[in-house]
């Protein structure tokens, strides 16, 4: 087995947990004839998925929720899979990492529906904490040294310092006023693709948003087509990524990753944001990167869990992780801003670091349009070459 650092791990790991589910993907839509993850669910559309509350989710929250895994275990897909990474990889074999895998899984299920009524209390990470094997009695240095910095996806709450609706106020104040918001009907941003780790990076990047909830990013590699353009799209109501990586190819997001394309397309214009976020809630403030932050805790579209955090001395929006649902964890997507500057009265982030569990990317945008036409068909399945 190899020991990677912790960033190599969830971007590694997850990589090969993407590659599982675009050969078995891609095999079952040529010998079918249809597009990959065709409206069958994971225990249909696989081959080997028999664990009760894994195979009947959709293709792509499946495979989210395999990224949980390699993610909470600090493995790599070959740790549980023969071949991974290479041409000759057996998905189908059952090693005994994996049996113990499928068994640990319904076990975590038994014990929230027994003890939580449901509630997902437990997952894998509860007790493994990127180890493979979970630590069973606390080091004395630990327990005498600087405080566990890990922290609750669920924030405790306060009603010290401003309320929601202030901070909300402030931020929109901050990014050049509620009339100015109003006013931004589209915008096209663009910029490069700086990568993560000296890899990905050198693309030209782009986001094209439509009021209210229409938003494409793509990223092209026009000095090396070799390397495929990749891109997510959501339309208003479907959602679709495109990936260059190995046999991945494009899917439809039917899954709840389809109501984080629908949060994020709506907070691209986040003069709209208290009508999109509900049972909003402050957090006991925090620190970013040595700067303080309030925070905010907020369900969007169809109760998807959400934290905002926003810097306390110029109330601009710093971060927002979003969690997918998933039966071994919740599976979370973060963004970081930085840089705003204001282009036609509203500051928009120059720096974007997106996280999810298939690695990291950064953009440093170099203009901003607003206002502008953009053709539908950016926004679909077919995302035309940016010019």
């Amino acid at each position: 087995m190899k020991y990677w650092s912790k960033p190599s791990i969830a971007a590694v790991a997850a990589l090969c947990v993407w590659l599982l589910g675009a050969g078995m993907m891609n095999r079952a839509a040529a010998q079918s004839g249809q597009p990959a993850a065709a409206g069958k669910p994971a225990g249909e559309f696989f081959k080997n998925v028999s664990t009760s509350t894994l195979k009947g989710l959709t293709v792509d929250d499946f495979i989210a929720s395999m990224g949980v895994i390699s993610a909470d275990l600090g493995l790599d897909c070959a740790d549980c899979h023969p071949g991974a990474g290479s041409d000759k990889a057996d998905w189908v074999f059952d090693t005994p990492r994996k049996k113990m895998a499928r068994k640990m899984v319904e076990m975590v299920a038994v014990i929230n529906r027994t003890n939580f009524g449901g509630a997902q209390f437990v997952t894998c990470f509860t007790c493994h904490h990127g180890r493979l094997h979970p630590t069973t009695t606390i080091a004395l240095d630990t327990l005498y040294g600087p405080p566990n910095e890990e922290k609750d996806d669920i924030v405790t709450s306060t009603s010290e310092g401003p309320n929601a609706n202030q901070i909300l106020d402030r931020y929109i104040q901050a990014l050049g006023g509620a009339q100015k918001l109003a006013g931004l009907t589209s915008f096209v941003a663009t910029g490069t693709s700086l990568g993560y780790g000296g890899l990905g990076g050198g693309g030209r990047f782009q986001i094209f948003a439509k009021a209210p909830d229409q938003r494409a990013v793509v990223i092209e590699f026009k000095d090396h087509p070799e390397r495929g353009n990749s891109a997510r799209t959501y339309n208003g109501k479907t959602g679709w990524i495109k990936s260059p990586r190995g046999l991945l190819g494009d899917y439809d997001v039917t899954g709840t990753e389809l109501d984080g394309q629908r949060l994020d397309a709506q907070l691209s214009f986040p003069g709209q944001i208290k009508q999109v976020l509900a049972n909003l809630r402050v957090g006991v403030p925090d620190s970013i990167n040595g700067r303080d932050v309030n925070v905010i805790q907020a369900t969007g579209p169809k109760g998807i869990l959400v934290t905002l955090s926003f810097d306390g001395q110029t109330g601009l929006l710093t971060r927002l992780v979003r969690y997918g649902k998933s039966p071994v964890g919740r599976v979370p997507t973060q963004f970081d801003y930085g840089d705003y500057r204001e282009v036609g009265g509203i500051k928009f982030p120059f720096k974007i670091t997106f996280s999810w569990l298939d690695g990291r990317d950064a953009y440093q945008l170099t203009e901003v349009k607003t206002n502008v036409p953009i053709d539908q068909a950016r926004f679909g399945k077919l995302v035309a070459s940016a010019k």
